[in-house]
């Protein structure tokens, strides 16, 4: 199949599951085509199978706002026609499958009709979609798409309850490449981190509100106060200076390593302990997912899809939103004991492996495939 990726090309999560799938299918015999304004981050080998198409905005006075949405159905018709795209696989409602519906109608004048598979990743859905003026738009996408798909049963659930909705909705979980987190990294190399006797606790996020970064401050602050231990804070956003702030505060920052954005995700999870992550809402959780394919326990918040990926007394424990004390004692009753922790690392990496990215390509294709022969039908 031909098939056309529309994604953001962030380190958030709905980029990097879309460039895993597409290279996984790429690996397939599939011709992968990504449409978006940069090269996604996690996309670093294009070849005969995997193409890259940049979507390029003008820049016109007369418009406040740039018309990306316009900018994208436009790319999407012109590389449709040129490449013969089958399928078009959009990752957010908002506004990749509303700009992938223009660009349906704008090639049916042309007698081509391209079927539109849209995943529903969170956001799109809990809180931008759900605002009042975005809400029509995000329901006339959701019901225009020819297969619609959610990372989680919570997520499915959460846009039948928001929406209107009159489509099918199949849950297709994230997922993992299991061979990339296969680590021959040495020991000594940890020694770059924290020293011998210390644990080492990892969170990976945007560091937006919803993240609720304090909570990962704090529940620090009280690990480190029993055990020698150091945190590894990984990503950027709105809440990284009131972290370092908070961080000084306590006067824990010597203990405390702001990466930014890093490419070196599984180097840094080869070597942590425990992952935090008590975010307010997680569609699905992908970076809870990445540290137990490391290995690595997590401590986690007991909302949204988070709790079909992180299994209660199993790979980790769940607490309520803002439970930081108990949060605290459950991460220590894991570090204090090397067997205690030894076992929930091996059931991390169990759980996870439920999430392999071999049994989960299948579905999608599944999907393409269905989707393909309806409108073959229709036509």
């Amino acid at each position: 199949m031909k098939i056309g990726i529309v994604c953001y090309p962030t380190f958030g999560g709905s980029g990097v599951v879309a460039t895993e799938l597409g290279l996984e299918l790429s690996k397939r015999g599939h011709k992968i085509h990504f449409i978006t304004y940069n090269q996604p981050v996690r996309l670093e080998l294009l070849g005969n199978n995997v193409h890259y198409h940049e979507v390029n905005v003008p820049e016109y006075p007369l418009f406040h706002y740039q018309p990306y949405e316009l900018a994208l159905s436009s790319k999407l018709v012109d590389m449709v026609k040129l490449h013969k795209i089958e399928v078009l696989h959009v990752h957010y409602a908002i506004p990749h499958a509303y700009a992938a519906y223009m660009a349906q109608k704008i090639l049916m004048e042309d007698n081509i009709y391209v079927p539109i598979v849209t995943t529903l990743h969170g956001t799109d859905i809990t809180l931008v979609g759900s605002h009042p003026f975005y809400k029509p738009a995000v329901t006339f996408s959701i019901n225009k798409s020819d297969a619609v798909t959610a990372v989680s049963k919570s997520l499915k659930e959460d846009t039948l309850r928001l929406f209107d909705i009159k489509n099918e909705i199949n849950v297709v979980t994230n997922f993992i490449d299991l061979n990339k987190f296969k680590h021959d990294f040495t020991d000594c190399q940890r020694g770059m981190m924290a020293r011998d006797d210390e644990k080492i606790i990892t969170h990976i996020s945007n560091m937006r509100e919803v993240k609720r970064i304090p909570d990962v401050i704090n529940t620090f602050y009280n690990i480190q106060k029993e055990i020698p231990a150091k945190l590894m804070m990984v990503g950027e956003g709105p809440e990284r200076e009131p972290a370092e702030r908070q961080c000084r505060a306590l006067g824990i920052s010597d203990k405390v390593v702001f990466f930014g954005n890093s490419n070196q995700i599984d180097r840094i999870l080869c070597f942590t302990d425990l992952f935090l992550l008590p975010s307010e809402t997680e569609s699905f959780g992908l970076s809870a997912l990445e540290a137990m394919a490391s290995g690595v326990p997590v401590i986690s918040s007991n909302t949204g899809g988070i709790p079909e990926v992180n299994l209660n007394g199993f790979s980790g424990y769940l607490s309520d939103v803002g439970n930081v004390d108990e949060m605290s004692k459950k991460a220590l009753y894991i570090l204090k004991d090397e067997s205690v922790l030894n076992t929930f690392k091996n059931n991390a990496k169990a759980q996870a492996s439920k999430f392999d990215i071999l049994k989960i390509v299948p579905e999608y294709e599944a999907i393409y495939e269905a989707t393909l022969s309806k409108c073959l039908k229709l036509s």
